[in-house]
């Protein structure tokens, strides 16, 4: 749209200003001016132009959906190979007693439940002692789970995604390395003692670990080997610029004998739900001081949130 200046008079100029849609009502001004016509005549003359009707050619009907409408018979056999499994997750599975909470370094009671499960999982699935179970916090996706009953949708609802366990030899040094990355993204762990302070960056930075042998505190040792259980999400990140939420973790793709034991962090967690029931267990917040925050080591007494 723009707007045109015309200086129109009979046989002369007189002014007016129009606004016009397209430089076809210009023209015609134009050629209305030169005429010597009068434009107010012309319009008047012009008889008003109906306005098509459109040919929707549409029609309207109403269907109420309720019960009275019949199951459609090809839907419904689709259904039953997903209605099993949907049943499945309303089983209990176990219970809990105590709310599991995500929060602070470690992800909370939540994270210390996930990594001792998928350890203990993982030990089993090898035949052997796993040393150290890793995993972050960012893939717990349910911050509480309230004391109750536990069933396969809580542990869907806290891992909902298709990550798989993967076990990986790891000297002490590569321990060390990877448990400083742990501290530093308030991620999850099962197998250490740690002590932890805050830097200067108000972050959190491992002090001191020890491993937990049969309940007893061992030593680090740089030149040993160490068997580790992480996720591949992990395991294959790349990140050359790690986020304030994800570490990198690609020291994980440096050990050796690196493992998938055919297992997802979610069905682990599931099965062994139900070996701690099967046992007469109850599933129990466990804070067990396995990340101690160390005051004398740090600048300043607050705990990084």
């Amino acid at each position: 749209m723009f707007d045109c200046y015309f200086l129109i008079r009979k046989g002369s100029i007189d002014v007016i200003r129009v606004k016009t849609l397209s430089i076809t009502g210009a023209l015609l001004l134009l050629s209305l001016a030169l005429s010597g016509q009068s434009v107010s005549a012309q319009v008047a003359a012009r008889p008003p132009t109906a306005p098509t009707p459109p040919d929707a050619h549409a029609r309207v009907d109403e269907t109420v959906i309720d019960g009275t409408i019949p199951d459609d018979p090809a839907v419904d056999k689709m259904l039953q190979v997903y209605a099993p499994k949907v049943r499945a997750l309303d089983v209990v599975i176990g219970k809990l007693k105590g709310e599991l909470r995500k929060g602070g370094i470690g992800s909370g009671s939540l994270g210390n439940f996930v990594t001792n499960g998928i350890r203990q999982q993982a030990s089993k699935k090898l035949g052997k002692p796993v040393d150290l179970a890793v995993t972050n916090g960012g893939g717990l996706r349910k911050s509480v789970i309230a004391e109750g009953e536990l069933r396969e949708r809580d542990i869907f609802e806290l891992l909902p995604f298709e990550n798989a366990l993967v076990a990986v030899d790891l000297t002490g040094a590569q321990v060390l390395d990877l448990l400083r990355v742990v501290v530093s993204h308030r991620d999850a762990q099962a197998g250490a003692r740690i002590k932890y302070k805050t830097g200067a960056d108000k972050q959190p930075e491992l002090v001191t670990v020890r491993l937990l042998v049969n309940g007893q505190e061992k030593e680090i040792v740089p030149a040993k080997i160490y068997t580790v259980v992480s996720i591949d999400y992990l395991m294959n990140r790349r990140s050359s610029k790690p986020s304030a939420t994800e570490g990198d973790y690609s020291i994980l793709r440096a050990g050796k004998n690196i493992n998938p034991i055919g297992l997802t962090i979610r069905d682990a967690m599931i099965n062994y739900v139900k070996s701690e029931t099967a046992a007469g267990r109850e599933i129990r917040p466990n804070l067990d001081g396995r990340f101690v925050f160390d005051k004398s080591s740090t600048g300043t007494p607050e705990q990084p949130q």
